[in-house]
């Protein structure tokens, strides 16, 4: 799995493509159901990725090393997609929380929403296994990205989210 793409961030919305091989459908042909969460797992990865917060890089922290388990995680199937077709994997970080993130995710072909997901991501102590509130240098970027984010997004779509 993998892309001929580069990953790119257009308001709100980290874009990072995909194209569909063989070891990404079952016997039918299409997309076998799973995959869609792989597709997912990596666009989140590569968004973490344009933060600064690689995941090798949370487990290595030494002040406060953490994971990201996903908490919940929710997937409707619109349409299926096929060998070779050119995905993009759509991930919006919609929410922040004090030890959490969502995400909502849409993998599209050509304009057609395929599949839908959204992913609770839980922050967690790696060595012990609890929630964790974020670590100040990871919140700091998070709450830049999200404020970033918010003043790249066009005038009319800001007013519709604050109901101005």
């Amino acid at each position: 799995m993998g892309s001929d793409r580069e990953t790119r961030v257009s308001h709100d919305v980290h874009v990072w493509p995909v194209r569909v091989y063989y070891e990404d459908t079952d016997a039918t042909g299409f997309v076998y159901h799973a995959s869609y969460l792989r597709f997912a797992e990596r666009a989140r990865t590569e968004l973490a990725r344009t933060l600064g917060l690689e995941n090798s890089r949370l487990m290595a922290a030494q002040s406060q090393p953490v994971i990201l388990p996903v908490r919940r995680l929710e997937v409707e199937y619109h349409a299926g997609a096929r060998l070779d077709d050119a995905l993009e994997v759509r991930t919006h970080l919609a929410a922040v929380g004090g030890a959490s993130l969502t995400f909502d995710q849409m993998v599209v072909r050509e304009g057609l929403v395929v599949a839908r997901v959204k992913v609770l991501v839980a922050c967690v102590h790696r060595g012990s296994g609890c929630p964790v509130r974020w670590p100040p240098a990871m919140r700091d970027r998070l709450d830049a990205y999200i404020t970033r984010k918010d003043q790249e997004r066009p005038e009319e779509t800001r007013r519709e989210q604050h109901g101005a």
